[in-house]
């Protein structure tokens, strides 16, 4: 898997190259600013781009504008956010398109190696992953959700992180049939049509939910 990395800190990009490469990925560039990571991104085409939020040169929202402006260019391109904040404004603009591919995870929230590793490959493989205070932040300002009861909440917040029944069901040591009773009744209380592609499920649970009052950060 050919991967760009664009985080500003060296040390942090550093670490992040050696652990790829040890693990077998090929690093295709790995820049420090976004118009750096924009032409790393057109010229290599990376199965997956990880890209630090705040880049150069304003270290505002530089390596999110340039990621998706790549992603015109090359639609479904895979990306993964790295944040030191919860930011709900960039979980919707990462979302907006619902392409799939996304993830959105907070630095200080990543534990292990292996846990790294696992979004990665869920991202690459166009799914979609979002860190639980970031998933928390775009439900805990959305009206409908008071219809939703405190399980299908819980279902809810494990689905937007991506997870399938299965994987719901051992989380919540409950079996897929109520898994899937419980999805289903979530899907008719937000008005949306259910769908057996985990993934556009995800898109459409979260577009959902970030249309509601409540948008600004």
């Amino acid at each position: 898997m050919r991967v760009v990395v664009a985080e500003d800190l060296f040390l942090l990009r550093e670490g992040l190259v050696r652990l790829l490469k040890s693990r077998g990925f090929e690093i295709a560039a790995a820049t420090d600013s976004a118009p750096g990571l924009l032409a790393a991104l057109l010229e290599h085409r990376p199965d997956l781009a990880i890209v630090d939020i705040r880049l150069p040169p304003t270290h505002t929202d530089d390596g999110l504008r340039a990621a998706l402006a790549a992603r015109q260019r090359l639609p479904g391109l895979p990306i993964l956010l790295l944040s030191q904040y919860v930011e709900r404004i960039y979980a919707e603009e990462l979302l907006a398109d619902q392409a799939g591919g996304v993830g959105y995870l907070l630095k200080h929230r990543v534990f292990s190696d292996d846990q790294f590793l696992d979004v990665i490959r869920t991202v690459a493989g166009g799914g979609t992953v979002m860190d639980p205070e970031v998933v928390t932040k775009l439900l805990g300002r959305t009206e409908p959700l008071a219809r939703l009861s405190v399980r299908e909440r819980q279902v809810l917040e494990l689905m937007a992180e991506g997870r399938s029944n299965s994987a719901i069901a051992n989380r919540l040591f409950v079996s897929e049939k109520a898994v899937s009773k419980h999805s289903t009744s979530i899907f008719t209380k937000l008005g949306l049509t259910p769908s057996d592609d985990d993934n556009r499920r995800v898109l459409a649970v979260l577009a959902h939910l970030m249309s509601g009052p409540g948008r600004s950060v």
